[in-house]
């Protein structure tokens, strides 16, 4: 009698699971490593106790947001202020989930962790990494997530519990996030070959850095890139 083919697949245990998706977040175990201690030590540096760390890199888990929410605590800045400036720094997140909306209906039960811990760089994974023949591809997406998720938090909080113990410069740091977008994006190229999407991108990031200037071309850049994306993908079929 012959089995289904989901049936005859290896059922796999959660811990096989995360042993197959670590290798694919190595290079952002290595990044959020580099850019979670700091945001630990800014965090104690600002006066604050050092679990909100790991608290706000469980509950919160937004790089960037994290990072300039420190500044709204200090500075007093209303609830509502803060929801706006969190929105509008997040806001290309939208377009991530659109474009994964396919791939995210058969994540099962991890569909809403999924959708919470979609950072930028847990995107460049899931949309970059063809997943193995297991039983339940969903799980192997969760893992990249809850993996990268783990890397953060621990990142956080050993740079929270270091405080001000360890003598630490900033210079640089900045550059770590550009940095490990790179690495990503060649890890990209390297598996799928594709060079339209990339191509694409960079155009349209520069035109909108040009007409929309710095501050306003993020959203631009990613509506349009995708928009162009689209059309030529809807034609080459």
């Amino acid at each position: 009698m012959n089995s289904s083919p989901v049936s005859s697949e290896k059922k796999q245990t959660a811990l096989s699971v995360l042993r197959m998706a670590f290798p694919f977040t190595v290079p952002v175990l290595f990044g959020y490593l580099a850019i979670g201690i700091p945001f630990g030590l800014t965090l104690t540096k600002a006066g604050y106790p050092w679990w909100l760390a790991p608290i706000m890199s469980l509950t919160m888990y937004a790089g960037a947001g994290q990072y300039i929410a420190i500044g709204l605590f200090t500075a007093g800045v209303p609830l509502s202020g803060m929801l706006i400036t969190m929105l509008m720094v997040n806001i290309r997140h939208i377009v991530y989930g659109v474009s994964l909306i396919e791939k995210f209906k058969t994540a099962g039960k991890w569909k809403p962790y999924l959708i919470f811990a979609l950072t930028d760089e847990t995107y460049a994974l899931l949309t970059g990494v063809k997943p193995p023949e297991i039983s339940n591809q969903g799980d192997f997406y969760g893992a990249i997530a809850l993996l990268d998720q783990s890397y953060w938090v621990i990142g956080s909080t050993v740079g929270a519990l270091a405080g001000t113990l360890i003598p630490f410069s900033f210079e640089g740091i900045d550059f770590a996030l550009t940095s490990l977008f790179t690495v990503l994006l060649i890890d990209q190229l390297r598996r799928t070959r594709d060079i339209l999407p990339v191509a694409i991108g960079f155009v349209c990031a520069v035109l909108a850095l040009i007409f929309a200037g710095p501050e306003n071309m993020l959203i631009i850049a990613l509506v349009s890139a995708l928009a162009v994306l689209a059309l030529f993908r809807g034609r080459s079929k």
